[in-house]
């Protein structure tokens, strides 16, 4: 049976008014409009809804079981709409990125504060791991979308945006000072104690695939499994880390470490967005991009 709404939303007006009058003035709908679509309505269910009374209508055995139905599913159809209307207004919504717990820390948090200070009541949701397991997540519909280093082997189910240029570098502490202002080929930083970030990761494979293209052999001293304890262990002195500059920036501007001069330079790299091209982004991830750009 396929019958208009409209139809049952006038049948509610006549019954909650018990008028045909009353209920025309209620849906700015003329009189013989509304009784036609009652008539139809009856029709259409093969069978009467309303007794016609002197002063207005009231409903039959079949109008009450019908009005009693109607009247929660108008109810559960009205709260729809108002969700939806919160979570296009974000007063509602929930947003869930993947990004690795280093992007978290020196990237996306002032994002957050600032979109969390604009929209509180968005629930933030973030998932860190291995880019594998966040592309499986985001196929799955658990992820909107995830925030990368790249280069990186996209999937052609992905589309990507570039976010921020960022430059990998090669930084020490004050043991050695030595080496400020000297310009030092890549392969002599290997008779130092290098620390660098774990096999796994984006911007180790960057590295590694630019050696191999360069015929440059580093072999590190200490492997660690994040940017900050790479940092950490930097400024400590325990030998010369590859940082990012701009997640190193307060280091440098405090002399706590420098940068090396070394050759050839590492070539730029960028962080990165990317989303399953057949998945339209909700409204909360929609503008949480606008603070990105």
């Amino acid at each position: 049976m396929n019958i208009n709404l409209e139809l049952y939303k006038i049948f509610l007006s006549v019954a909650k008014n018990k008028s045909i009058t009353k209920a025309s003035n209620e849906l700015m709908i003329s009189q013989p409009g509304v009784s036609k679509s009652i008539k139809n309505l009856e029709n259409q269910l093969n069978c009467s809804l309303f007794i016609r009374t002197k002063s207005g209508v009231c409903l039959t055995n079949e109008g009450n079981l019908l009005y009693s139905k109607l009247g929660d599913a108008f109810e559960l159809i009205n709260n729809a709409e108002n969700s939806l209307m919160e979570m296009l207004n974000l007063e509602y919504g929930y947003l869930n990125i993947g990004i690795s717990s280093t992007l978290t820390r020196y990237f996306l948090l002032e994002y957050l504060e600032k979109f969390h200070q604009l929209y509180p009541k968005i629930k933030i949701k973030i998932y860190t791991g291995p880019s594998s397991q966040l592309l499986i997540k985001a196929r799955n519909g658990i992820i909107d979308f995830i925030i990368l280093n790249l280069p990186f082997n996209i999937p052609n189910d992905f589309s990507v945006k570039n976010l921020k240029t960022i430059h990998d570098c090669f930084v020490a502490n004050s043991n050695y000072n030595h080496l400020k202002n000297k310009i030092i080929s890549l392969n002599e930083l290997s008779n130092y104690s290098l620390i660098l970030i774990s096999k796994g990761s984006n911007t180790r494979y960057f590295l590694d695939d630019f050696c191999l293209k360069n015929n440059i052999n580093l072999i590190p001293e200490i492997e660690l499994t994040s940017h900050s304890l790479v940092i950490n262990f930097t400024k400590i002195g325990l030998g010369i880390g590859l940082c990012t500059r701009e997640f190193i920036e307060k280091e440098l501007k405090k002399e706590e470490l420098f940068e090396l001069n070394v050759t050839p330079q590492l070539e730029k790299r960028y962080i990165g967005l990317i989303y399953l091209k057949n998945k339209t982004l909700n409204k909360s991830s929609k503008e949480f991009l606008k603070l990105l750009k």
